[in-house]
């Protein structure tokens, strides 16, 4: 078996917990950044460079990580957004005869730490129980009393903006320029399969940088605008929530997804907060209130919008239900062209359940045209 002698490696989380494993592949040295899990049995590849993961520990709770390797036209983003993998089982060698890649030669391209041989259950219940914390990944095992310092001086997730660490920093076109509509997209850590969702529905989107002006938005006389979903807190994109106040103010259709969602709440008056554990996984039930159908859901955020803020103001309707912990998954705007969704309907995790989501983006905007 490749790699017999594989180096010790550690996890070492804020609250002095550790875990022991060993390195995946020759890439060494630590990886800081906050510990979560994703439940999803599929989709690796997918989520290790989806934006919205950026600069999180990833644990996979699935016991086997790479055994389909990776196929280039699967990854979100042009990069691994995620800042290390801990996982169970890691596959060297992959079956899948699609696949272009393996998951190892693909990490290491990105000089990723990836970590194996974990016990990831008790990992896992140990941050389900005490709450997703900081920690450091390492092959430096012998220099614990410095990596200890180091975790440390680690900002928070709670009020670390990180959509200027994702977002694109020119505007670029994607879909037919010959198409019925055009749709502004600001990327605050947008997913290419939204893109692919969006332009395959008859419109041509042009993707802004995450602190563009409506005026500048505008100037492109779009006929609807989308907010993206994106990696950290919601609450410091102040430009953002700007946008998304003035694009309601006008009544221009409007559509949000994930972080794009709780922008879209926070330009309404209803906080955010962080949540003990976030969402992350392919399995999510989530009830659609409007027409009582459940949705079994891809979801992707340690961030929620306030409950019972959302359902006290008067402009906003809660429209899906998290049915795991009642938490929001969607809301609209009574009188105004917008509505969002917690979750991720362009992942499509088995069920295309959400999908009607950009139909009905589309829609409101031929309404509204």
């Amino acid at each position: 078996m490749k790699y017999q002698s594989r180096k010790k490696a550690l996890i070492l989380l804020a609250d002095g917990t550790i875990f022991h494993g060993k390195a995946v592949g020759e890439t060494e040295g630590s990886a800081f950044g906050e510990v979560c899990f994703n439940t999803g049995m599929t989709g690796y590849q997918e989520i290790f460079t989806d934006p919205s993961y950026y600069g999180q520990l990833m644990v996979t709770t699935n016991a086997h990580i790479g055994n389909y390797g990776t196929k280039e036209e699967e990854s979100q983003s042009d990069s691994v957004k995620i800042a290390g993998l801990i996982c169970r089982n890691f596959s060297y060698q992959y079956s899948r005869e699609q696949a272009d890649d393996s998951l190892e030669n693909f990490l290491a391209k990105s000089n990723l730490i990836a970590i194996s041989d974990v016990d990831t259950r008790a990992l896992v219940s140990h941050i389900r129980d005490n709450g997703a914390m900081n920690g450091v990944i390492t092959t430096e095992v012998e220099k614990l009393d410095e990596l200890k310092k180091q975790l440390a001086a680690v900002p928070n997730m709670d009020g670390l903006e990180l959509a200027s660490k994702v977002s694109t920093k020119e505007p670029y076109y994607f879909g037919d320029e010959n198409s019925n509509y055009k749709v502004a997209a600001l990327d605050i850590g947008i997913k290419k399969n939204i893109l692919r969702n969006i332009a395959s529905r008859g419109a041509y989107v042009k993707v802004f940088p995450y602190d563009t002006k409506f005026e500048d938005m505008a100037a492109w006389n779009p006929d609807g605008y989308f907010l993206s979903n994106g990696p950290g807190d919601p609450e410091p994109l102040k430009s953002a929530i700007g946008v998304a106040k003035q694009i309601i103010e006008k009544d221009k259709p409007l559509f949000g997804i994930c972080l794009g969602h709780q922008v879209i709440a926070l330009a309404n008056g209803v906080s955010t907060y962080k949540m003990h554990n976030g969402h992350r996984g392919i399995n999510h039930p989530v009830k659609n209130l409007l027409t009582g159908k459940g949705e079994i859901t891809s979801q992707n955020h340690g961030f929620a919008v306030n409950r019972e803020e959302a359902e006290s103001n008067t402009e906003l309707e809660v429209t899906h239900v998290h049915l795991n912990d009642d938490t929001v998954a969607g809301i609209k705007m009574k009188n105004k062209n917008c509505f969002s969704v917690q979750y991720h309907p362009e992942a499509s995790p088995g069920p295309n359940d959400s999908l009607y989501l950009f139909d009905q983006f589309i829609e409101n905007i031929a309404k509204a045209n």
